[in-house]
């Protein structure tokens, strides 16, 4: 609607629902009044700042295709979904677990993201991180409830930072990076619970034999790109993996 103002909303102090999409606001503060809100949608404005009063019971926000450039302020202590889609964030810095506690989905797909080192909310079940200039993955180790890992469309060219603690990891989607060799594919054994592996359009994934050579490497997968493993290609694969392991004894 092309609202600059929304000065008026303070005076709804019990509101719960409000979304403010596609007008032109720059400034958030009426909202502080609004002590009950559960649910918050201000996508596609022109908010450079995600930095908030405290809001106690606000549970999901999403801040898609603003042009916001950091996480500081964002300090919501119930807030389980944040969405932040499409903006210009340089750095995962600025978020801490002490005051969101309660965050389990963190979604930062389309940004200038370049590493993920600094990222302090380690309760995480799921993160998108995909369309960003990722390069290196730092600081995984801590995040152990994680279940889901979207890092498509990054610049990742060695698989090194993930961690046998990531133990709920089922979930990896690496499409459109550039994973070259089938060793860096063999890091990925320290994550116990990994099912599901997306890794079309990279590299490795034009060598012969790609999907036996993946599953050789990680025999416990169930699905690898948009294919589920079949009981022929397993037993393949297990072939080759002993003997490759009687070749190096």
């Amino acid at each position: 609607r092309g609202l600059t103002d929304i000065s008026l909303l303070k005076y709804f102090v019990h509101l719960r629902y409000v979304d403010l999409s596609k007008n032109k606001l720059t400034d958030l503060a009426p909202l502080s009044n609004l002590t009950q809100l559960l649910w918050l949608k201000v996508d596609e404005n022109l908010l450079t700042s995600a930095s908030m009063e405290e809001l106690p019971y606000l549970q999901v926000i999403s801040f898609d295709r603003n042009h916001i450039m950091d996480l500081e302020g964002i300090t919501h202590p119930l807030l389980a979904s944040l969405s932040l889609k499409e903006n210009e964030i340089q750095t995962v810095l600025g978020l801490s677990q002490n005051l969101l506690f309660s965050l389990k989905v963190l979604e930062l797909r389309g940004n200038k993201i370049k590493t993920t080192a600094g990222l302090g909310v380690s309760k995480l079940n799921k993160l998108y991180l995909a369309k960003n200039t990722i390069y290196s993955l730092e600081g995984l180790e801590e995040f152990e409830q994680l279940e889901t890992l979207h890092l498509r469309d990054n610049k990742l060219e060695a698989l090194d930072g993930f961690s046998e603690s990531m133990k709920c990891l089922q979930y990896l989607n690496l499409r459109s990076n550039g994973i070259k060799s089938f060793q860096e594919v063999e890091k990925l054994q320290v994550l116990p619970m990994l099912q599901t592996l997306v890794l079309m359009d990279n590299p490795c994934a034009e060598e012969r034999d790609y999907r036996l050579e993946v599953l050789s490497r990680l025999p416990k997968l169930q699905r690898l790109d948009k294919e589920s493993i079949e009981e022929e290609e397993r037993e393949e694969a297990e072939k080759i993996r002993r003997a490759r392991k009687e070749k190096y004894k």
